[in-house]
């Protein structure tokens, strides 16, 4: 009997050499199917080993970015220029040996960079510790690939992540599962399906092992967006990609390459040469989504000089979380100036939705202790 590590290269050399078409997206679909659930075998017995030694990271500020990209493409020294870190360098392969962590700082927000060994083909499989790295880009709230001209292959890298169940730019399918005991899976939609049309998603839900139950589509999904769902362990992370020694490309070079890589739009800087890294920050904070909250205390000024740093589509419940004192108990009402506010001062509840640099007030209950808002 083949090993795990056969089968699944069986498969995806299966899936390679198999013409798609209408005959046969059933059988790359079940093909597709198998390989995550080998896949996630395979998750699961490296835990049960131990997973090889892991990288402890403590995560701290109000974002953390994980710098993603091959060996020697300058990382290290992109982080050394963005951020007080000290990371070795040099001009030769496998340099970071471990995770530095360093902190920039945007609009007042302090964002956490993470500077990691560089993958290597077949890094999901555990090659040069890739593993161990991939479940740090797990957690991350923003990926940075970087590249440069020799090491600009970028859906090489993606397809890494992709195989540590790391989806970038996206978000999760809409499909509600739901198993059951007995009476058989049924699968029904509130839109036209047409890529699992004509009862494909059966037998992909059948080699997760899901019998009994429901499956409600609430958009038209692929078939890998279903698997995706059934295997249940895919993270949704945002990216954005740096070209680095842009000293060394020509205008037309440039050009060529931001064809190539698109959808992305890449940011041209040069570590070494400190080039276009303001360019790049700004593009991160944006990225991070982060709005900029002033607190101003019933009868004082603004206080402009710390700002909370929130999210946006953040409420006012999600500011009182982040204020000091017992205010998610003692709250009564805010009042609200800023983009959000259809009028200044307007009084708002815990739902209001808070846009960048609105001025809050948080007004507390009568009786209650004063609090610091």
């Amino acid at each position: 009997m083949s090993s795990l590590e056969e089968q699944i290269a069986e498969v995806e050399e299966e899936i390679r050499t198999t013409s798609y078409n209408k005959a046969t997206q059933l059988h790359i679909g079940r093909l597709k199917a198998k390989l995550a659930v080998l896949r996630l075998e395979r998750e699961t017995r490296a835990r049960g080993k131990g997973g090889g030694v892991g990288y402890g990271v403590r995560k701290s500020g109000h974002a953390t970015v994980g710098l993603v990209g091959y060996p020697s493409v300058g990382k290290s020294t992109l982080l050394n220029r963005l951020t007080a870190a000290e990371s070795e360098t040099a001009a030769y392969d496998f340099t970071t040996v471990s995770i530095i962590p360093g902190m920039l700082r945007w609009g007042g927000a302090s964002i956490q960079i993470l500077d990691m060994p560089g993958l290597v083909p077949g890094a999901a499989r555990g090659r040069g510790r890739g593993r161990e790295v991939l479940s740090v880009v797990r957690s991350v709230d923003l990926v940075l690939f970087l590249i440069d001209p020799e090491h600009a292959d970028l859906r090489a890298l993606i397809r890494e992540l992709e195989g540590a169940g790391v989806r970038i730019n996206g978000r999760p399918p809409r499909i509600v599962l739901q198993h059951g005991d007995r009476g058989g899976l049924t699968v029904s939609s509130t839109v036209r399906l047409t890529h699992l049309a004509g009862g494909l998603a059966l037998p992909i839900a059948r080699e997760f092992g899901l019998h009994n139950g429901s499956i409600v589509f609430r958009e038209d999904a692929t078939a890998d967006q279903l698997i995706d769902a059934l295997a249940g362990n895919r993270v949704y992370v945002p990216a954005l990609l740096a070209v680095n020694k842009a000293e060394l490309l020509g205008t037309e070079e440039r050009s060529r390459l931001a064809r190539e890589l698109r959808p992305f739009e890449p940011v041209f800087v040069s570590a070494k040469e400190n080039l276009g890294l303001e360019a790049l920050v700004d593009r991160i904070g944006h990225a991070l989504r982060f709005i900029r909250i002033y607190v101003k205390p019933p009868g004082r000024p603004v206080d402009r000089e710390e700002p909370v740093i929130l999210r946006q589509g953040d409420t006012i419940a999600g500011l009182l979380r982040r204020l000091p004192g017992d205010l998610e108990r003692t709250f009564r009402a805010a009042q609200i100036w800023g983009r959000s506010a259809r009028f200044p001062g307007q009084t708002v509840g815990r739902d209001h939705p808070l846009a960048d640099e609105d001025v809050v007030t948080v007004v507390i209950a009568r009786g209650a202790a004063r609090a610091v808002s």
